[in-house]
């Protein structure tokens, strides 16, 4: 299985109620698919880098899940049915891997002691 990001954004006008039964249909729909939601965050209302429709503001929701490959396309055509939904995205979130092994401590290089003052002063002759 995969990971994935959800983001949607939800017009301004659609209430509390409307947005709650909204998220609960998305994931809904990832679940009926074979998907698994890990994590789902109301990012709140906010302003639209551009006029969308003329609306200026939406409602971000994010959305965390694991699916296989066929499962974001079916997720796009879903949302792009639902008129509240302005705009989505869905991205595969990858691990990053490293095949470089770590270097070896380079040995501390201590720097050249300095002459010590000595503590008693040498008696004269």
């Amino acid at each position: 299985m995969n990971k994935y990001e959800l983001v949607y954004i939800i017009a301004p006008d659609v209430d509390e109620e409307g947005r709650k039964a909204l998220r609960e249909r998305v994931n809904d729909l990832i679940v009926r698919d074979g998907g698994e939601v890990i994590k789902v965050e109301d990012w709140g209302k906010r302003r639209l880098a551009y006029a969308i429709d003329y609306k200026t503001e939406g409602w971000y929701v994010l959305v965390n899940f694991n699916g296989n490959g066929d499962m974001p396309r079916e997720i796009e055509r879903n949302l792009g049915i639902i008129d509240q939904v302005i705009r989505y995205q869905v991205i595969r979130v990858l691990e990053k891997r490293s095949n470089v092994k770590p270097r070896a401590p380079r040995p501390v290089q201590n720097a050249p002691e300095a002459p010590a003052a000595e503590a008693e002063p040498k008696a004269e002759e």
